[in-house]
């Protein structure tokens, strides 16, 4: 299975795409979590990226597409992955299409976390002052101006993504301002949708198509009988009248040392019919 969570930032798509690994033993691609880890490492990638993602602008799409790749090709994505914050733009959409078709898979679905701005700022603010009350580290996005600007790009270069997987016909929405446990259950859902929609109806698998017997065999078989019939003598054809003089001929020889022959009975017949009509 290999989905896409898309949603403006704050949507949710990190907390539903860790119930879905937990439920359906997906991995999740998070481009964010592989982003702050090469920060964190001081990777090049990390160090070209690290001034970028402070300021809450996008990483440029061949770092991510390069990034993105890489972890695809991994053993433990292969069986299915949730791409969690790419692809953002359509330019990167046609790339994945390109990479997935490279590898031979496909999307089944893209899930879209409808949510109300004003309601997500509003929930934003409140996790970082909880989050500042318990004194739990912030990430450098985790800033109200930040978070502005972050939603301002969502919508000029992601929110077109809703159009493009919609014409492509892999597009599903839920409702991202419910509960969590809500919305994971919409997604489940639309998932129980999506699987029966593939799953072939019964009935319609194509059965194995039996291994083609050799002719050698046949034509071997056949040449063989041929000899023999062949190598055998021909009996002579016998007709009616042929019939009547075999069966003739082998009657037993009478006193005179002549064969019977079938005339006489023939006559009886003939003289019988004869006294008949007389009568």
């Amino acid at each position: 299975m290999r989905l896409i969570l898309l949603g403006p930032p704050g949507a949710g798509k990190g907390t539903q795409a860790q119930h879905l690994v937990a439920k359906y033993g997906l991995v999740q691609l998070s481009t964010g979590d592989m982003l702050r880890a090469a920060v964190k490492a001081g990777t090049p990638l990390g160090r070209q990226v690290q001034g970028i993602m402070a300021q809450g602008a996008l990483v440029p799409d061949d770092v991510v597409v390069t990034i993105v790749e890489q972890r695809i090709e991994q053993p433990d994505a292969r069986k299915g992955f949730i791409l969690d914050g790419f692809p953002r733009t359509v330019p990167q959409a046609e790339a994945l299409d390109r990479m997935l078709t490279k590898h031979g898979i496909a999307l089944e679905a893209v899930i879209e976390l409808r949510v109300d701005e004003v309601a997500l700022v509003a929930r934003i603010e409140s996790r970082i002052a909880g989050m500042r009350a318990r004194g739990e580290p912030l990430r450098p996005d985790d800033d109200p101006h930040v978070l502005h600007r972050r939603l301002v790009a969502y919508r000029e270069q992601t929110a077109p993504l809703i159009a493009y997987y919609r014409r492509h016909g892999v597009l599903r929405s839920v409702d991202g301002m419910a509960p969590i446990a809500e919305v994971a259950a919409q997604i489940e859902h639309v998932l129980a949708e999506v699987g029966r929609a593939l799953k072939p109806p019964r009935g319609s698998a194509k059965r194995k198509a039996a291994k083609p017997r050799s002719s050698k065999p046949t034509v071997v078989k056949a040449r063989v009988v041929k000899r023999r019939i062949a190598a055998a003598p021909r009996k002579p054809r016998i007709g009616k009248k042929s019939k009547v003089r075999v069966a003739a001929a082998r009657k037993p020889v009478g006193a005179t040392g002549k064969r019977a022959a079938s005339r006489p009975k023939l006559k009886a017949k003939s003289r019988t019919k004869a006294g008949r009509h007389r009568r």
